[in-house]
């Protein structure tokens, strides 16, 4: 079902996932889906959200702003603010829906999405159950990415975009490699950044709304952006949360250990063996493995 979400002065993209057999008398319980970054609703969200569909539960997946279908100039933004204000418009559109229960609606986040999915249910207590799936701290890692910190990085980002003011011309950077040739000539060997690759960039997982390319003044509030603060003290909502077994050297595994000691309410963790992160975006055994894990908490807690 093809939504279109009111944001301000534009909309967002959105696909409502049902379940086949609907029981109008009985109102369902959703879930709002919090994509990785760069991913537009075709990709990883749909594979969750069709699968909580097959299993009972609405799923709601939509393109972030700027990016995709969605609305919002400049494109290719990710502002991890906005993306968080992404899902509580798309939780006042969900909650309008006929057969909706509003009372009744959870996130689920994977990769970044995740990180954007807890910073939103600290503050947007709509939200009654939280579902993770190797949830990323955006900021951290960008912060991580940095030869000469995060302060020089800053540094150069402000000139970069004194510059912009200027030209008027404004800088994009890949998220990825283009092609697995680039990266190869580039000499890369990291396995994990090599199936990331193979799923964003080649027929495996590619859309042609997922352009690749992160405006580049993006990346000073990323690298300002903590998406756990105050999770100890305002996220009270039930968190599930899902890893891959092999997330070493990923930053995700120290993401999610750092979320499961400030959740005030840990119900479940789950580890899927023999996964690596970016299987978990499309891998059938893994995935399935995921949802079945996340459709009995959310049928518990929603």
């Amino acid at each position: 079902m093809r939504l279109f979400i009111p944001r301000g002065p534009f909309e967002l993209a959105a696909e409502l996932h049902l379940p086949h057999d609907l029981d109008a008398s009985a109102p369902l319980r959703a879930v709002v889906l919090s994509t990785p970054g760069s991913s537009v609703k075709e990709q990883i969200g749909a594979n969750y959200a069709s699968r909580l569909a097959a299993r009972g539960i609405a799923a709601l997946v939509f393109d972030p702003g700027h990016q995709g279908q969605s609305g919002g100039e400049p494109r290719d933004l990710e502002d991890p603010y906005r993306r968080g204000e992404d899902i509580s418009y798309a939780i006042d559109t969900l909650s309008t829906v006929p057969g909706i229960d509003p009372h009744r609606i959870g996130v689920l986040g994977i990769c970044a999405g995740g990180g954007y999915a807890i910073h939103t249910a600290r503050t947007d207590h709509r939200i009654r159950a939280v579902g993770v799936v190797d949830p990323g701290e955006i900021g951290a890692s960008f912060r991580g990415f940095q030869a000469d910190g995060p302060v020089a990085a800053l540094d150069a980002l402000a000139e970069a975009r004194l510059e912009e003011a200027r030209t008027g011309v404004l800088t994009r950077d890949n998220w990825l490699p283009d092609t697995m040739a680039e990266a190869e000539a580039a000499g890369v060997t990291d396995v994990d950044l090599l199936q990331a690759i193979t799923y964003y960039r080649t027929e495996r997982g590619r859309n042609e709304h997922s352009t690749n390319r992160r405006l580049s003044r993006g990346d000073s509030l990323l690298l300002g952006y903590d998406a756990f603060h105050l999770v100890d003290q305002l996220l009270t909502q039930p968190l599930q949360l899902i890893v891959a077994e092999h997330l070493e050297g990923t930053g995700f595994d120290t993401s999610a250990e750092r979320l499961w000691k400030l959740a005030p309410d840990p119900v479940d963790r789950m580890v899927v063996p023999g996964a690596r992160h970016y299987e978990m975006y499309d891998v059938p055994e893994y995935v399935d493995a995921a949802v079945d894990r996340l459709a009995a908490f959310y049928g518990n807690h929603l």
